[in-house]
């Protein structure tokens, strides 16, 4: 299992084994790279004994708190902190973390496990649990190696994934396989196999300070950016950033090039050649030019074609496994190139679920009359890939029966119903409901797409925005401070509008208050940007170069897939994007991700 792992780790491993419970490691060594940091490791009273993947950035802190009380240190590790930290404290000090984190932890004398996962949900920790067997590893590849274990296809996920292009639950396609929920800490009581969950934090977008002003907004959000940035720079091995046309990673890169004597930075572009409409847009490469230019970093880029798709693809869906969001092959390549040069990337995702970065999607509800009203809205966007009345066209008949069509929608609303503080009275709640649900369940899914494609070459991301301080903070930041049209937004009359998606996308103006906030840092150019995801032009490759592997894929007599959707279905889909009678991309790209999962893990497919 251990060995399953080792693209996480290439630089040691490590075995513990306690009776009936064992646990392994794979390092990748960031901070304290001497054999002092080696997991797993044992506390000082030889109470605890962690196994960790992560990075703890209030670990300083931390550690002369700790000394004050008497622990003695013999690393400079985050690792030792952590269980120095659990015995002192116990599992409470895993709140006490301001960082990311998947650990396992063994009590020698109760011989209790604990689980736990950190509060956003950056690192993943995934179990299983049947007939007494307990699993639990950062990849569902480790469970392969255990006899215990055999893959058999979860078809709830398979609805759920096929509804939202992600997990809004903690299912996953294989079935009696779960991610831990972020936030939690799990106990199981090898003596009487007892499992307690314990969740110990959640995000609050209902509890802003109406009385803070722009100028307050704009200050503190700088000043606490600037301190994240500062924080999750520490490492003793090379941080680079990367580097897109837009003001997230462009604000991270300025403010990470101000503590090393260069900052190395990365952009993937794209071959534009044979791209048209709205995609000609998608090459960040010059704005992001810009900006390694201003900062005088070591810029690399990699530029990716239509061809790219079919040599990764099959990688890619190996090492993310878990199915999830939109097209992600280029975070495969632009990760392997920054990993030639350093072992730490900074990312720039969460802005957006923080700062309020689409509004395109918020000002679709934000005039809801009620929470009925604001659902139906808001569940027909995130229907992303197949609604629920077409599922009889997309399912053959006999997986169609296996689950419950409406399941999806229950599921769309519990993540709302788990938090009692949201109201759904004014647009501004509409709009602060709306930032937690995408919080909760769009961002878990970047990070978990982040994780697995970077650590599959043995680097590690790290997110400046997901800093406790600036979260806690972005909660409380007014909505109206957050977007910039929003007053303007009130006051328009829809009926004026033959075409209200233009109106949305012409008030693309989110993150309002950070852009000011960066403004004095950043060049005017980036600044002012529109929003721009990080995607490749598939839409037209799709279309062109890489419709016949599409065919190839998808259409072939022996697709493993065809097992569970309707051949019939897919044909149309394909035929339809291809004579450009609709625009599929996204259903495509879930279509052969999930024709490759199927070959790989249910078809033993060497890749």
């Amino acid at each position: 299992m251990n060995d399953a792992i080792s693209h996480r780790g290439p630089d040691g491993e490590g075995i513990f084994i306690d009776e009936n419970l064992g646990l392994g490691h794979r390092r990748l060594a960031i901070l304290d790279t001497s054999p002092k940091g080696a997991q797993p490791m044992r506390s000082k009273d030889g109470k605890w004994v962690i196994v960790f993947n992560g990075c703890i950035y209030n670990f300083h802190e931390l550690k002369l708190e700790l000394q004050s009380k008497g622990h003695e240190f013999i690393s400079t590790s985050d690792t030792e902190v952590i269980v120095e930290g659990l015995s002192a404290y116990g599992p409470s000090f895993f709140s006490k973390l301001d960082g990311m984190f998947a650990i396992g932890a063994w009590n020698t004398k109760s011989r209790e496990l604990y689980l736990s996962r950190d509060r956003f949900g950056v690192k993943p920790l995934y179990y299983y649990f049947r007939n007494g067997i307990l699993l639990f590893a950062s990849e569902i590849k480790a469970f392969l190696k255990n006899p215990a274990f055999s893959v058999q296809l979860n078809y709830q996920a398979l609805n759920e994934y096929f509804t939202f292009q992600n997990m809004f639950t903690f299912q996953t396609l294989f079935k009696d396989v779960y991610m831990l929920p972020q936030a939690n800490t799990v106990c199981i009581n090898t003596y009487t196999s007892e499992i307690i969950h314990k969740s110990w934090w959640d995000y609050d977008f209902s509890k802003t300070d109406d009385k803070m002003s722009f100028l307050d907004a704009k200050n503190e959000t700088e000043r606490l950016f600037s301190n994240a940035v500062a924080r999750q720079m520490v490492a003793d091995v090379p941080v680079g950033s990367y580097l897109s046309g837009g003001i997230d990673s462009g604000s991270i890169s300025v403010l990470a090039s101000k503590h090393v004597p260069r900052l190395y930075t990365f952009t993937c572009g794209f071959d534009m050649s044979q791209v048209t409409g709205v995609e000609a847009n998608y090459d960040e490469r010059r704005d992001a030019e810009l900006t390694a230019n201003y900062i005088k970093s070591e810029h690399y880029e990699q530029v990716m074609n239509a061809g790219d798709l079919k040599w990764s693809l099959p990688k890619l869906v190996w090492h993310l496994e878990d199915l999830r969001v939109g097209m992600s092959y280029p975070n495969y390549y632009i990760s392997r190139l920054a990993s030639k040069f350093v072992k730490v990337c900074l990312q720039g995702t969460g802005g957006d679920e923080l700062f309020g970065g689409y509004p395109w999607r918020y000002y679709r509800i934000f005039k809801s009359l009620d929470r009925k009203d604001y659902f139906n809205q808001y569940y027909d966007f995130w229907q992303r890939i197949v609604k629920d009345e077409d599922k009889k066209s997309l399912f053959n008949k006999h997986i169609h029966a296996e689950f419950d069509v409406q399941e999806p929608r229950r599921i769309f609303e519990r993540v709302f119903l788990f938090n009692e503080s949201l109201k759904y009275d004014l647009p501004e709640q509409h709009i602060n409901n709306s930032l937690y649900f995408e919080i909760k369940t769009f961002l878990p899914g970047l990070f978990l797409v982040g994780d697995k494609l970077s650590m599959a070459h043995g680097l590690e991301e790290r997110f400046p925005f997901m800093d406790n301080s600036l979260v806690e903070f972005a909660q409380k930041v007014p909505v109206r401070h957050k977007l910039g049209n929003l007053e303007n937004m009130k006051r328009l009359d829809e009926n004026e509008f033959g075409d209200k998606r233009k109106v949305y996308i012409e008030y693309d103006d989110g993150k309002n208050v950070l852009r000011k906030a960066m403004s004095s840092i950043m060049p005017q150019q980036i600044i002012n940007r529109k929003k721009q995801g990080f995607s490749a032009p598939d839409e037209s490759w799709y279309r062109g170069e890489n419709a016949a592997y599409m065919k190839e894929l998808l259409l072939n007599k022996r697709a493993i897939s065809s097992e569970f959707i309707n051949p019939l279905y897919t044909r149309r889909i394909v035929d339809e994007h291809i004579n450009q009678r609709k625009n599929h991309r996204l259903l495509l790209w879930s279509l052969m991700n999930f024709e490759w999962w199927c070959r790989i893990f249910l078809g033993n497919e060497k890749i």
